[in-house]
């Protein structure tokens, strides 16, 4: 029989306090949404009457098979657990769960509480008994348990021992600051259990300031502790807490984890991991890390000519799991180190079969080659190295023609009397025969000039003819500038990001002296790819 292990995931408190990162209500139930359909046992909402966002959001909160909890902090001194108006607001959020932060350090207790070690020992149990009296599934975060301990073992202790008595269901060992490394957090857990306190009421909370946040927590679980507290995308303050993208597949795939424990993740749930990483990314604005484990775009891209010859004979040879089980997909960057073997493989992903020895490789190699050298790259542009192929191959249509386009920036007073930039493009393309100008603005709805290359893109995507309903549910997600030269010779490279309600995100490159002539053509290919798609 496998070993259950709980999931309790803080994004929408602890990853609250990214620096950045600002959740509204809605996009905090949408969060909470997608956590409970990903699978995890425990969904902290936040904390209830700390702040207006918070109290709304468990006022409204989604129905969640997981156990959506509020977090706060124990009763104060002087006052008695049922009137301590902070607590009450905890409670009032009406959650099954609640977890209470508690000091398990002396050093904090007499320093920045300002009471003594019994003092806070009796808060802490005392609160605890009051959530177990309300019905409440009671949960202790012990904070900074692991410095605590180092300092002074049997105080950290009592403090653990004295919320396991009181009747909290889990004692959740915190790496407040970051700073223990995993085989002190091993041994440490190991003690803890040793002292009277069962591994399956203990939970492991860390964060990532030596970038062990992940293995801390495998070593405290490898010791005994059967819930693990983390975050999506591994947000948090500041170098963020354990990454939970991370943590669960390696948890549900690789050994000895696999086969030793359960979790209310499943393997049908892990299939959606790489889209809810990405979603939550898209909630807050973010570009996602590329080289993020597991759910990065470049997670499983080769772009060794060796590798991807590998690759073709047998995946295993350079990925530790099938992308698929993820969510994620398998790349075959295009770049000048590239040789038929990726570029076979890659045509193939696009649908493209060429067959081995045909001079079309030959030529899009050597087409590859050469626009590199002058700045290009096709490593981080697939859909532009797709458009590449079809070209040489003769499979691309001709959407459309670009017969001129025109950009102007002009400075002008508001009517505030304010000096303001106002960017406008005109764009006359030929389809079908006919030719459509397209005249737009950069200004957005608060009167804010977004700039030239987005006057271009409206004025792009303005009036395509019969291809126009093909590319409403296109935006361009980000917009990447580099010096490629420097001095007088200067060349700049543009790569933009795009995407569709479809789920696809492609990235495309332009290259010119002139950084709107590298947009505009990267512009193109946005919308070439995009057309292809629907073709």
């Amino acid at each position: 029989m496998k070993q259950r292990l709980s999931i309790y995931d803080t994004t929408l408190r602890d990853g609250q306090q990214t620096q950045g990162v600002q959740f509204s209500t809605a996009e905090k139930q949408r969060i909470a949404e997608m956590l409970d359909q990903l699978g995890v046992d425990y969904i902290e909402g936040g904390w209830p009457g700390a702040n207006p966002t918070d109290s709304a959001f468990f006022d409204a909160a989604p129905p969640t098979r997981a156990r959506l909890t509020a977090f706060g902090m124990t009763k104060r001194t002087g006052r008695s657990a049922a009137n301590d108006d902070v607590l009450a607001a905890v409670m009032n959020a009406g959650t099954r769960t609640v977890c209470l932060v508690g000091k398990a350090h002396d050093f904090h207790v007499e320093r920045a509480l300002g009471i003594t070690l019994e003092q806070n020992t009796q808060n802490i149990a005392q609160s605890i008994v009051h959530l177990v009296a309300e019905g409440r599934e009671a949960i202790l975060d012990a904070e900074h348990f692991f410095d605590g301990y180092k300092a002074n073992p049997d105080y950290a202790l009592e403090v653990c021992h004295a919320a396991l008595t009181a009747g909290a269901r889990w004692i959740v060992l915190c790496d407040t600051n970051g700073g223990t490394l995993p085989t002190e957090i091993g041994r440490i857990t190991s003690e803890v259990i040793a002292s009277g306190i069962p591994g399956e009421r203990l939970g492991i909370h860390t964060h990532n300031d030596t970038e062990n946040a992940i293995a801390g927590s495998l070593a405290a679980i490898d010791a005994g502790a059967r819930q693990v507290q983390g975050t999506l995308n591994g947000l948090g303050e500041r170098c963020g807490n354990a990454n939970l993208t991370t943590l669960i597949p390696t948890l549900l795939l690789k050994e000895p984890y696999a086969s030793t424990y359960e979790t209310g993740v499943t393997l049908e749930g892990l299939k959606s991991l790489s889209r809810t990483a990405r979603k939550l990314d898209d909630i807050l604005n973010r570009v996602p890390m590329r080289q993020a484990a597991y759910v990065g775009a470049s997670a499983f891209a080769h772009k060794a000519g060796l590798h991807a010859s590998a690759i073709l004979k047998d995946p295993s040879t350079y990925e530790h799991i099938d992308p698929a089980l993820v969510g994620n997909t398998r790349i075959i960057p295009m770049s000048n180190q590239a040789g038929q073997s990726n570029l076979r493989q890659r045509l193939l992903e696009a649908g493209i079969e060429v067959a081995p020895g045909d001079p079309a490789l030959a030529l899009i190699l050597e087409q590859i080659k050469e626009r590199e050298a002058i700045g290009y790259t096709y490593d981080s542009a697939q859909a532009s190295f797709e458009l590449l192929a079809r070209r040489a191959l003769g499979t691309l249509p001709d959407f459309f023609e670009v017969k001129r386009y025109k950009v102007t920036v002009e400075r002008r007073k508001n009517k505030y009397d304010r000096m303001v930039s106002l960017s406008e493009a005109v764009v006359v393309v030929k389809i079908d025969g006919e030719k459509k100008l397209s005249v737009s603005e950069s200004m957005d709805e608060l009167g804010c000039d977004r700039g030239p290359v987005n006057a271009l893109s409206k004025a792009l995507a303005k009036d395509l003819g019969r291809y126009q309903s093909l590319i409403e549910d296109m935006r361009l997600v980000d917009f990447k500038v580099r010096i490629t030269q420097g001095g007088t010779e200067a060349v700049t490279r543009v790569i933009i990001d795009s995407e569709d309600d479809q789920g696809r995100r492609w990235s495309t490159v332009g290259v010119s002296a002139n950084i709107v002539d590298a947009s505009f053509d990267a512009l193109l290919d946005a919308i070439n790819w995009k057309l292809l798609q629907g073709a």
